[in-house]
């Protein structure tokens, strides 16, 4: 029952992630950087900071990417303990309620990262495609 709850839960998350549609129309390289001491930063974290600068929160950015506010908070604190100063300032509840933000860190961070991805998928644009035309059946391009 758990793996079919996993398998669902990750179902519902690819279909909300931008770019992880799946149109047929080539292949996509998905970078993780992981560091020597064990921390890593990939896909899934960058949305987790893109979400939660859009919307100010991260329970709302854990929501929209289908996991709990708690296991969103976890990949915070892990991020936020793995650089030499925090990504996300936490601001507490009250009459406003209380929200989040990327610190200038944050958005530091999250734009190498992009910059990261973008750079690969350009220099490997070639390989993919050689890649691609060796599938069985090669999606065909419009």
């Amino acid at each position: 029952m758990a793996r079919r709850r996993n398998r669902l839960r990750h179902a519902a998350r690819r279909r909300m992630m931008p770019g992880m549609e799946h149109e047929g129309k080539g292949a996509r390289l998905r970078i993780r950087i992981v560091f020597d001491e064990g921390g890593m930063i990939g896909p899934g974290k960058a949305e987790l900071l893109e979400r939660i600068a859009r919307s100010g929160s991260i329970a709302a950015a854990g929501r929209e990417m289908g996991m709990s506010y708690k296991r969103a908070w976890e990949l915070i604190g892990t991020l936020n303990a793995m650089f030499r100063a925090p990504l996300v300032a936490r601001t507490r509840g009250g009459p406003g309620g209380g929200g989040a933000e990327l610190t200038d860190l944050g958005r530091e961070v999250l734009a190498l990262y992009r910059g990261i991805e973008a750079e690969a998928a350009g220099a490997g644009a070639a390989g993919m495609a050689a890649l691609r035309a060796l599938l069985r059946d090669p999606p065909r391009d419009i």
